[in-house]
């Protein structure tokens, strides 16, 4: 481990730890860098915020994207308390990092009571056969707005 990395990564522990003192939510914190520079941060905010996606890595991406005025975080490195759950790590893959490093495994986590098993167990499931009933509807109307989408000429890709 490089000695950056390890000082990068305190910095996401120690997010971790204040976050679940001051109780914000659970003990995980993230931090993004760019060039050497933290360039966004964040803890934890779950209960505090009563927002289920209110995860440490959404709310660093979130913060970096702003602080860097940008929705891609190409060239930044991600440091993470935790391996990163299912929302996160889709998260981070539409954030476009070069790399992700963590501390804690998502079995470390289990053993909390953290567990995300049960979501990486439905994501391969048929949609009919997820523990939440999700069923298609109107895809003949929802689809115009895709349509539109495909011949806007000012639209910006990502």
């Amino acid at each position: 481990m490089e000695d950056q990395d390890r000082e990068f990564m305190q910095v996401a522990i120690d997010l971790a730890r204040k976050g679940m003192n001051s109780n914000d939510g659970g003990p995980f914190g993230a931090i993004i860098v760019k060039d050497g520079k933290i360039v966004g941060q964040g803890n934890n905010r779950v209960t505090s915020t009563n927002d289920p996606t209110a995860h440490a890595e959404v709310v660093a991406i979130r913060d970096a994207c702003k602080n860097l005025n940008t929705f891609q975080l190409d060239d930044c490195v991600i440091y993470t308390s935790c391996e990163p759950c299912p929302m996160c790590l889709g998260a981070i893959y539409w954030a476009r990092p070069k790399r992700i490093v963590y501390g804690c495994s998502r079995q470390d986590a289990a053993n909390i009571d953290f567990d995300d098993d049960f979501i990486y167990q439905e994501i391969p499931l048929p949609v009919a056969d997820r523990s939440i009933p999700t069923e298609q509807q109107f895809q003949e109307n929802a689809v115009k707005v895709f349509e539109e989408w495909a011949a806007k000429v000012d639209k910006t890709e990502y």
